[in-house]
């Protein structure tokens, strides 16, 4: 029972490391398009995004309960005559192939699920651990694929719709590029929703597993997690929001489409209305998912937009890698538990270790912080480079012409006028010619003027 007790601990550590890396994995999901727009400066937004995912994570407990006492079966684990230590432990060997995608990707700047990456690890370490009949697949379809297919997609097409909507209604006032500078102030309230959208939904995926753990060793009866567990998870993905996670805030920022105010305002309303519906009916989607959706979306529906269709092909990759990615590290952890006991615990976290500071020294060699964060997107393979000055939109080309076409006609009346002024001075200086001719000379002889002394 020590052991089993031990072992739980290590995974309760291990949870909320993850609820960390989700944290700044997942914090452009809420900021990256105000970043880009400049509605809020980039440590604003960070913090703003850490308190309310504090407060978000509060507000509901449904996924929470799906992962605990849904996808996967604990009677069919907890039957074996060592399934005090062998549950947890598989709960400990999925975590390390969520963080080890999740850190993966990080460090590419590529926006995956952390969600599916922990869905991924926990249901390879599963299958090599207990079988396949240790896993609701039911749940797994209808509350963990479904809402991964339909969820961005449906989120795309509000975020089309929306930005339709939102430059149909409102017409450029000024003569500034972005243009519709008032939607910036729309951006801070619809970004904070989806902040507070993702405490309801990420959060809660940690209290799930840590939940798991604690039904397994028998310290919980109910799928409901525990007060602790809520301030616990809530705190800690708080604080990895805050971290910022600037790598993916640049590639969903500035690589996927260049993010204009209504557009942006647009995206971040699509983005939190469906991840406030799914947290509502307990659907564990991908809020990196929706948020990415979106962007593209409104990059669509925004006339003169580019969207880069070769960065969104690279994060949809990784959208498809991500369960079977994490599923195989976490298979493989599994397996060296299975094989070597409570020693392959040990090693699995000597490993772990090993790959998380291995991954971090790799960022610091290519650091991005907010300093540079949202300046021309490096050619680094994760995102692409943007055009420092981008080329004129539609309407745009179309101020331009009318502006050089009232200016063409301006001087030609000016020339015109300048013509018909030295033609009127001209006739005048021919008239007085002349009468000049034709009026008698007035001027005295040298005759009368001698006389006249």
């Amino acid at each position: 029972m020590e052991t089993a007790a031990l072992i739980v601990v290590l995974v309760i550590l291990l949870a909320l490391f993850f609820d960390f890396t989700n944290g700044f994995h997942d914090t452009a999901n809420a900021m990256a398009t105000p970043i880009a727009t400049g509605a809020l400066k980039p440590k604003t937004a960070v913090i703003l995004a850490a308190l309310l995912n504090l407060v978000g994570a509060f507000l509901s407990t449904e996924v929470a309960k799906t992962i605990s006492g849904g996808m996967i079966k604990e009677d069919a684990i907890m039957s074996g005559s060592n399934a005090a230590t062998l549950f947890p432990s598989l709960i400990f060997a999925g975590l390390i192939g969520a963080i080890t995608w999740n850190m993966l990707t990080w460090l590419l700047g590529l926006p995956s699920s952390s969600s599916h990456a922990l869905f991924g690890g926990l249901i390879g370490a599963t299958l090599v651990g207990a079988g396949a009949m240790a896993i609701d697949f039911g749940i797994v379809v209808t509350k963990v694929v479904l809402p991964a297919l339909i969820a961005p997609l449906t989120a795309g097409i509000i975020a089309f719709v929306a930005t339709k909507v939102a430059y149909g209604m409102t017409r450029r006032y000024d003569g500034k590029p972005d243009g519709r500078d008032g939607f910036r102030w729309g951006q801070i309230f619809t970004s904070s929703l989806v902040a507070l959208a993702h405490g309801t939904n990420d959060a809660q995926k940690t209290m799930g597993v840590i939940t798991l753990a604690l039904i397994a060793i028998g310290w919980q009866t109910a799928s409901q997690p525990q007060l602790w567990v809520i301030v616990a998870c809530a705190v800690t993905i708080a604080l990895g929001t805050y971290m910022g996670g600037w790598r993916i805030i640049r590639t969903l920022g500035k690589g996927l489409t260049d993010v204009k105010p209504a557009q942006g305002f647009a995206a971040e309303s699509s983005t939190s209305a469906t991840i406030l519906a799914s947290s509502a009916l307990g659907f564990a989607l991908s809020t990196t998912q929706v948020a990415s959706g979106s962007v593209i979306g409104s990059g669509l529906g925004r006339r003169g937009s580019k969207v880069r269709w070769g960065t969104a092909g690279r994060i949809m990759i990784g959208w498809v890698l991500t369960l079977p990615a994490a599923g195989g590290v976490g298979a493989l952890a599994a397996l060296v538990v299975v094989w070597l006991g409570t020693w392959g615990v040990v090693i699995d976290a000597i490993i772990a270790v090993a790959i998380i500071l291995g991954l971090f020294w790799r960022s610091r060699q290519d650091e991005v912080h907010s300093g540079n964060a949202m300046s021309e997107v490096a050619d680094s393979g994760a995102a692409v480079k943007v055009k420092k000055n981008p080329p004129p939109t539609r309407r745009q080309r179309m101020i331009l012409q009318a502006e050089k076409a009232a200016k063409k006609a301006e001087k030609r009346a000016q020339d015109k006028h300048h013509a018909a002024d030295v033609l009127r001075e001209k006739e005048r200086q021919d008239a007085e010619r002349k009468a000049a001719k034709k009026s008698p000379s007035t001027a005295p002889t040298k005759t009368e003027d001698r006389g006249s002394r």
